[in-house]
């Protein structure tokens, strides 16, 4: 019995002597841990006191960034406008050009034809009726007639459609 009695004496100071070797080491490492509870006291602080302003600054932001790029959706827009108008434009420019180019062409042409008329010996105007007589000989002539006088007179046949005409094409044509 005293041998148990000095086991149980010995396995109880054994015990002590673990507990007391435990203590000293977990100390040191509580102190850390109420360190970094500090620390995350100083932190949550910190961000308590930054954080919304941080947060309302990145709002801020996000909102200045989709005013941005709503300006720059219209500035492209209103761009392309622009260039379709200075499109539409030049195109204008290309048709009046087109057609001063042929108003030039169309005036020197009378002009010329002008000219020409203005070079060639006016023939006596006769009235309608002579016309008339004239054409009735024409067609009275026989083939042989024609075929005679071919040589000698080259006169032409006249419709009524030459007739009509024949104020404004006569002066162009030399029948004489």
């Amino acid at each position: 019995m005293s041998e148990a009695i000095f086991l149980l004496g010995l396995s109880f100071l054994l015990v002590v002597v673990c507990l007391t070797i435990l203590l000293l080491t977990a100390i040191p490492a509580f102190q850390e841990l109420a360190k970094a509870a500090n620390s995350i006291i100083r932190l949550a602080d910190t961000l308590t006191r930054e954080l919304p302003a941080t947060l309302e600054a990145i709002r801020l932001t996000g909102l200045e960034l989709s005013e941005l790029s709503d300006e720059l959706n219209q500035g492209a827009k209103s761009a392309g406008e622009a260039v379709k108008q200075v499109n539409d434009g030049i195109k204008g420019v290309r048709q009046s050009a087109s057609s001063a180019s042929i108003a030039t062409k169309s005036a020197f042409a009378g002009i010329k034809a002008g000219l020409k008329s203005l070079g060639r010996p006016r023939r006596q105007r006769r009235s309608p009726s002579e016309r008339y007589q004239e054409s009735l000989l024409t067609n009275n002539e026989s083939a042989g007639d024609l075929a005679e006088d071919e040589t000698a007179n080259q006169k032409r046949l006249i419709t009524p459609d030459d007739m009509r005409s024949e104020g404004f094409m006569g002066d162009l044509t030399s029948e004489e």
